[in-house]
């Protein structure tokens, strides 16, 4: 019993230890975008500009770490699995 318990535990630790992502293709988009906002990136959709406040922006080609980019890669794939086509 007392071995149950503890897989029990660890299963839960394991499960929320994952990270969070999105689900929504809008939650998609948002996530990935978000990241680019952060780095001053000026968006030129009509949802990329009402989303994001464009007045800080300074630039075209944001520079990511390396973290960032992965995540981007992984948020394009989920977008790509799911069939996104939000803000196109």
């Amino acid at each position: 019993m007392r071995l149950n318990i503890i897989a029990i535990a660890a299963l839960s630790f394991t499960v929320s230890a994952a990270p969070a992502y999105a689900t929504s293709c809008y939650d998609l988009w948002y996530e990935r975008n978000q990241i680019y906002d952060s780095h001053g990136f000026c968006f030129k959709t009509h949802l990329g500009m009402s989303t994001f406040d464009n007045s800080d922006c300074y630039t075209s080609h944001p520079k990511l770490t390396r973290w960032e980019k992965k995540r981007v890669a992984q948020i394009q794939y989920q977008e790509e699995a799911k069939y996104c086509h939000v803000n196109e």
